[in-house]
């Protein structure tokens, strides 16, 4: 559980970073949203993902995502954690799962906060 916490001090600071040198909002209201406390941080289920996002997007889960309900379509989802049967459904439709960190390093363009 410390490991976790470290890990996401270091994070934070990494998205507070980038948010100033590349002048991109996105990476502020992260940091923002993952500073909150365990309890109120946000945990999205894959239903909803499936509702509110559409064929090849890639979009971002400032906290977990849990495997409850189905994915229906190719998507790419970087959060802070994964259920490991959440793992399997987004992979299973040949989507990607990534740490916030790898989504930092890809760049991609038009990825939008989800939760």
């Amino acid at each position: 559980m410390a490991t976790d916490n470290v890990k996401l001090q270091g994070l934070i600071q990494q998205l507070k970073k980038k948010s100033i040198d590349e002048k991109a909002k996105i990476w502020k209201r992260l940091a923002v949203d993952l500073e909150r406390p365990t309890r109120i941080r946000r945990v999205v289920n894959l239903n909803r993902i499936s509702r509110f996002t559409k064929e090849n997007e890639t979009i971002i889960v400032p906290g977990k995502v849990l495997a409850t309900g189905n994915i229906d379509h190719k998507i790419t989802v970087a959060a802070f954690k994964f259920s490991e049967q959440a793992k399997e459904k987004i992979l299973e439709k040949k989507g990607e799962c990534l740490s916030i960190e790898e989504i930092m390093d890809k760049k991609p363009k038009g990825m939008r906060i989800i939760g």
